[in-house]
């Protein structure tokens, strides 16, 4: 994980993952919440091509630092708030 540089982009996207009705369109087939967002909204948001953001979104799933669910054929992402936690303590305790 400490291999992987966390971007500024990768931090809003954590960031904005913390309150997806706040900075989501509503989906129709899927709970932000309960589910997650799509690559394509998240895409939208940073003003990328969705190629683009799913490279972060993978970078942040191969960390733990987010979770995917299905919904049909769609992937959704949100954030793993117990990995979270875990990362913010080894970082608090000086590791």
């Amino acid at each position: 994980m400490l291999r992987t540089p966390m971007s500024g982009t990768r931090l809003e996207i954590l960031e904005w993952l913390k309150d997806p009705l706040a900075h989501f369109p509503q989906q129709r087939r899927a709970d932000a919440v309960a589910h997650g967002v799509r690559t394509a909204l998240v895409a939208a948001k940073l003003g990328v091509p969705p190629r683009v953001a799913q490279t972060h979104l993978d970078v942040l799933v191969d960390l733990g630092l987010l979770r995917t669910s299905r919904v049909r054929r769609r992937t959704y992402y949100r954030r793993d708030e117990v990995r979270i936690a875990e990362v913010a303590r080894m970082f608090e305790k000086g590791w």
